[in-house]
């Protein structure tokens, strides 16, 4: 099936209010472009030196989200056109990007990253580590940053209830955080969760921010 094809029978399983990242980490600027020709506008990538390629070759009305593990030493480069960063893992990160968007003259969306799968190579806050790091009051005093809302990956395994249980224990947290630190704040509304193999659930839990990558555009080539 062509990208063409494959978005539209994606799109038709997604409804309105949920935005839908096409990640396009690992493929060529002909594919995306395929892509963005029938209307897509948010395309996401794990890699900072690939990311900063593809926004120098490509349309500059491209929604980037950086949804890969970021190092410290790296933020610098995407800070100054990075429309959202998926993957925020500790406050030390949370730091250098307020750091480097100071310098930039500009206010970086994050969303922070929960750890919700019995894998441990899967990176982000626990639950509690969270609630206790947004407890700081220096937390707050980070101006060049925007805390748009949660990330999280479920399991990768076959079983649905337990990617069910996944997604909805980082909703409960989302309701959580959102009633206990950004009541008033309108712009703490993004719950991104989901990829090609589980967005559906995701979305029926509560997703706002859907991540498919292989389900577009096919298998990748990691070389």
């Amino acid at each position: 099936m062509s990208i063409i094809t494959n978005i539209q029978s994606i799109r038709s399983h997604i409804p309105s209010h949920v935005r839908l990242v096409c990640v396009s980490k690992f493929n060529p600027n002909d594919s995306i472009l395929e892509a963005y020709k029938i209307g897509e506008r948010i395309f996401g990538e794990s890699k900072v030196q690939e990311l900063c390629g593809k926004y120098e070759a490509l349309p500059k009305d491209i929604f980037w989200h950086y949804i890969g593990h970021l190092q410290s030493n790296k933020i610098k480069f995407i800070v100054p056109f990075v429309s959202l960063i998926h993957g925020v893992d500790s406050y030390k990160l949370l730091e250098e990007i307020n750091k480097q968007a100071e310098k930039a003259g500009k206010r970086v969306k994050c969303l922070l990253q929960v750890h919700i799968a019995i894998e441990e190579t899967k990176f982000g806050f626990s639950p509690d580590e969270l609630l206790e790091t947004l407890t700081y009051e220096k937390w707050f005093l980070l101006k060049n940053i925007q805390i748009c809302g949660l990330m999280g990956m479920a399991t990768f395994t076959s079983n649905k209830i337990q990617i069910r249980s996944e997604f909805k224990s980082l909703k409960m947290l989302f309701d959580k955080v959102k009633s206990m630190y950004f009541v008033d704040n309108e712009l703490f509304s993004e719950l991104s969760m989901g990829m090609s193999d589980d967005y559906q659930i995701a979305i029926e839990e509560g997703s706002t921010l859907v991540r498919v990558g292989s389900s577009i555009f096919g298998s990748r080539n990691y070389n």
